[in-house]
């Protein structure tokens, strides 16, 4: 069936702007859950994934993947044989996720981050190594922030992070509950200037401390 001119100018247009148009969409449907309209730099990127163990990551999680601003990172640093689940409620992301990431190791997954322990366990894992999050923990809905923080602290395994960048340093009142360690920073690197946050979840097993902090001197 040929096209209609209305849908060749659709294609048209998606081709062109590609993951810019696709990013600003769902801000504009979903603004409390995409956080900004800017995706990351490479250099906040490099910040952030640099305290990653990538020798010992089997399972990656990341929450709110949009359209991939990390995943191409990510999946350049991980294993063979690891695995990447990405998280998000967002059905264009992830049916865009879904058709341009052909990497066998990436599980974009519709759901809910706070469903993250069954997400995870339904994927064939018992926890996880590492989960990244953008998502702005300060304006989710009343009661979901804490949820995730909690549902990510069981899912860890002893000696994992969960690795968040924020535009705002609240995001360290929905963290210290679960996670006794946290390590901080400023990217200013980035539009705008962004917090980030490495949560360790504690190794009782290890006689080795966790990664000292870098950067320092952002308040909680």
């Amino acid at each position: 069936m040929p096209s209609t001119p209305a849908a060749s100018r659709k294609l048209t247009m998606k081709r062109r702007w590609g993951p810019w148009a696709l990013f600003f969409k769902g801000f504009l449907k979903h603004p409390v859950m995409v956080g900004s309209i800017i995706p990351s730099t490479d250099t906040l990127i490099r910040h952030m994934l640099s305290r990653v163990d990538w020798g010992a990551c089997k399972v990656f999680v990341e929450y709110g993947p949009g359209v991939g601003t990390f995943t191409p990172h990510i999946l350049a640093r991980l294993a063979p044989d690891a695995t990447y689940i990405a998280i998000d409620l967002n059905p264009d992301f992830v049916d865009y996720l879904s058709s341009t990431m052909a990497d066998s190791r990436f599980r974009p997954i519709l759901g809910s981050a706070a469903d993250v322990e069954q997400i995870v366990r339904d994927s064939g894992f018992a926890q996880a190594d590492y989960v990244l999050s953008g998502l702005p923990f300060s304006t989710l809905p009343s009661g979901v922030g804490p949820a995730i923080a909690a549902a990510t602290a069981r899912i860890l395994r002893p000696g994992g992070a969960f690795l968040v960048y924020q535009y705002r340093a609240k995001v360290c009142d929905f963290l210290s509950p679960y996670f006794p360690k946290i390590d901080r920073a400023i990217e200013f690197w980035n539009i705008p200037p962004c917090f980030l946050f490495w949560a360790w979840k504690p190794d009782p097993s290890s006689a080795l401390p966790l990664p000292d902090s870098a950067d320092s001197g952002v308040a909680g």
